[in-house]
């Protein structure tokens, strides 16, 4: 087995961009192999948490919102940045499900964490589960916030995934995991054809 090398060395670093979303660093770097990238740029965020609400009645409680950043407006997760006086995701997820759905949920489980871009990002993905969620509040909106509640049986979700149905991958992936880990869907592999 082949030693892991070493990770690349740090000759300086600058900050390019920081304000209260983003922290963009413009690195000068050595990777292994003894090449220097100048600038090698990363983006960090403070953690964000996915929050997979299922309904009693089987549906997956969703938002729609514009995301300038696609110039669209696309079906997500309810989601959000985890603040600093969180205690752990399973706090943030909490939040953000009420305040941009105005759904609670019995209990909330949290189930790791993903990177957006191993790349170039520091932050993580929490993924958190809230099963028997319920219309309990009005929602809540923060400036910037357009978003829209759609409540879509689990089925045409997953039936529509490969379409697109959510277009943030990372939604995707957290959906994916919190339905496994709720046994709603296997991920056993079948032989080959």
């Amino acid at each position: 087995m082949r030693p892991s090398p070493e990770p690349w060395e740090v000759l300086s670093t600058r900050t390019a961009l920081r304000d209260r979303w983003i922290d963009v660093t413009a690195d000068a770097v050595r990777d292994a192999r003894g090449n220097v990238l100048d600038p090698f740029y990363t983006l960090s965020y403070p953690d964000w948490v996915h929050v997979v609400a299922i309904t009693p009645a089987d549906e997956l409680v969703l938002v729609r919102q514009y995301r300038h950043g696609a110039r669209a407006w696309t079906l997500e997760l309810p989601a959000g940045a985890i603040d600093k006086a969180d205690t752990d995701p399973s706090v943030a997820a909490a939040r953000e499900l009420r305040e941009e759905t105005g759904h609670t949920a019995p209990a909330y489980r949290s189930l790791g964490a993903l990177s957006p871009n191993t790349a170039t990002h520091r932050n993580r993905a929490h993924t958190v589960l809230a099963l028997g969620a319920t219309a309990t509040h009005p929602t809540a909106h923060e400036v910037g916030e357009d978003i829209t509640v759609e409540l879509w049986p689990l089925p045409r979700v997953l039936a529509g995934l490969g379409e697109g149905v959510i277009a943030q991958s990372m939604h995707t992936a957290s959906l994916l995991l919190a339905l496994q880990a709720a046994g709603r869907i296997g991920f056993e592999l079948k032989d080959a054809p």
